[in-house]
């Protein structure tokens, strides 16, 4: 796919590797639709996009919230007059044991909060913008991108049985879309990222980090660019579909 012109959503597009992403789509000359709830970070990643000269517009909403999704993509559709690609980039952690164990009893659990916002917005919150994505790439005839972010941990992190599921189910979805929308000329990939630097591990203690980057072959943290050059390198090989992309520096978990 050519860039120049199109219109690409990013969810969690605020900061990070959604802002990234936008950007970087927006460097190849195309509009970008930023979907985001942290309305206060949107202001910058606006005009670092639109600095590209391309249009650029934020989207505030709960991609958990059938309705408020729905409502959204007819609002990009209709602001910019064409959909070529979505990016589900939106996530949130909540990181615990299954059971905290001390001297044979048990003391605490992984509840069933920490189970479900992260179920509902890494797993649900892909479900629902991908088939609307999908739904208005087909009204409109003109074929499109999907690609879910997954992660390295869909592999099995300890500590992650909720992120686990959701970013093994996000990659599983893409296999499932790429099969189901290729007759309608949308290709489906994922990405699973490494430890990639963002603000969510900005908030690490550095003798943790230091511990997380010991296995990795490359020494280091991955950077929200390279992600994003992943994504255009999907968007721009016509040929790359239903597969996951492992962007990780070399680490098995």
């Amino acid at each position: 796919m050519d860039l120049e012109g199109k219109t690409i959503a990013v969810s969690g597009a605020a900061r990070g590797i959604g802002r990234a992403l936008a950007e970087s789509f927006a460097a190849a000359g195309a509009n970008v639709a930023l979907i985001d709830m942290q309305a206060p970070d949107m202001a910058d990643a606006l005009a670092a996009c639109a600095a590209h000269g391309v249009q650029a517009r934020a989207y505030g909403a709960n991609v958990t919230n059938e309705d408020q999704v729905g409502a959204t993509f007819d609002r990009i559709v209709g602001d910019f007059g064409r959909f070529d690609g979505m990016v589900n980039n939106a996530g949130i952690i909540r990181d615990a044991l299954l059971l905290k164990v001390k001297d044979g009893a048990v003391t605490g659990k992984m509840s069933l909060e920490q189970w479900q916002a992260v179920i509902d917005v890494n797993l649900t919150g892909v479900f629902l913008c991908g088939r609307e994505a999908a739904a208005r790439m087909v009204t409109l005839g003109n074929g499109g991108v999907i690609i879910n972010i997954s992660s390295i941990s869909r592999a099995g992190n300890v500590g992650q049985s909720n992120y686990t599921a959701a970013k093994a189910g996000v990659a599983a979805m893409a296999v499932v879309w790429a099969r189901e929308l290729a007759r309608y000329r949308i290709r489906v990939g994922a990405i699973a990222p490494g430890f990639t630097h963002t603000p969510i591990l900005d908030t690490i203690k550095p003798e943790m980090l230091e511990k997380m980057l010991a296995p990795v072959p490359v020494g280091r943290l991955g950077q929200p660019e390279e992600i994003a050059h992943a994504a255009r390198f999907i968007f721009e090989n016509e040929f790359f579909t239903g597969r996951v992309l492992e962007l990780d520096g070399g680490l098995r978990l």
